[in-house]
């Protein structure tokens, strides 16, 4: 039995319609199951609630092999660390009571670095893989660095406006990965029953990229300019609080950019592997799924 939570979410469902493309069966964590799609519904064992009830996910994880792990981020937490944690907790007592065999759980990239504990969302995203390995579960923790599926949140400011805006410095480059791949590998991982280890698995896409090389690449693939502009920290903190956003998340989000900034993913290595896992380039990305939403904004 493979275990998703957030089946519905961006990341979750497709996770979700790969595991189902196995021959293993399916129980889903949702609160309301009708958010569901009917042929889904129709294919695996719903456990309607919260996986941060412990009620919920110790009947969920009964005679788990695998379970597909996701904190989903509360905007308005009061204390970022503690609101990744506390959810996750149940869920850990739970793993561990269940004798759940192997979790794979979605995190962030710095372990090991000299900002990881100062990373706001990111050190909370490591505190939380701490408390799932600590279990004794068999786990992967996938360290994920910023998600090409981000830049759908400013479709309409590049259709109306071609700009894009962030944190970020214009030409620091990073490694960005496209949700699709970080599905197939988690599928891939949650259909395997071999493995017995606990470790951290960087899951980094196929190539580094600043900000001006995406804006690059999205003007010619959209056929007009585009250009990146970076937002100072304060500015954006104010927008982001302006959002129904609490300080402390603002906060969070501001800690884990400047992380980045300094450093956060360059403890990292890239290896000729993460073009075969996660295949996906910016430009086949930008074709396949930008391009339409910005067309329909």
């Amino acid at each position: 039995m493979i275990v998703i939570t957030t089946p519905t979410g961006n990341i979750g469902r497709q996770v979700l319609d790969r595991v189902l493309a196995g021959d293993q069966p399916v129980r889903v964590i949702v609160r309301d199951p009708a958010t569901l799609p009917a042929d889904v519904r129709d294919r695996v064992e719903v456990i309607q609630g919260s996986h941060g009830d412990r009620r919920v996910v110790t009947r969920a994880f009964d005679g788990a092999g695998a379970v597909f792990w996701l904190y989903p981020p509360d905007r308005g937490a009061d204390d970022v660390v503690e609101s990744y944690v506390g959810f996750t907790r149940p869920a850990a007592e739970a793993m561990r009571d269940q004798g759940v065999k192997r979790v794979v759980d979605v995190s962030s990239l710095g372990r090991g670095t000299a900002y990881a504990g100062r990373a706001g969302q990111a050190t909370a995203s490591l505190a939380m893989d701490d408390l799932i390995a600590g279990t004794g579960v068999a786990f992967r923790a996938l360290a994920l660095p910023g998600f090409m599926d981000n830049m759908l949140r400013q479709a309409r400011a590049l259709q109306e406006q071609g700009v894009f805006f962030g944190a970020l410095a214009p030409d620091l480059k990073l490694p960005t990965v496209a949700t699709r791949d970080i599905a197939a590998v988690a599928a891939r991982l949650l259909l395997d029953t071999t493995w017995t280890s606990r470790q951290e698995l960087p899951v980094l896409g196929p190539e580094d990229l600043s900000n001006n090389d995406m804006a690059a690449v999205i003007s010619e693939v959209l056929g007009k300019p585009v250009r990146y502009e970076q937002v100072p920290a304060e500015a954006l903190g104010k927008r982001l609080t302006g959002h129904s956003v609490s300080e402390a998340v603002a906060r969070a989000i501001l800690d884990m950019m400047t992380a980045v900034n300094n450093g956060l993913y360059d403890g990292a290595a890239r290896t000729p592997q993460h073009a075969v896992d996660t295949p996906t380039t910016f430009r086949r990305w930008c074709e396949d799924v930008l391009r339409p939403a910005v067309q329909a904004a």
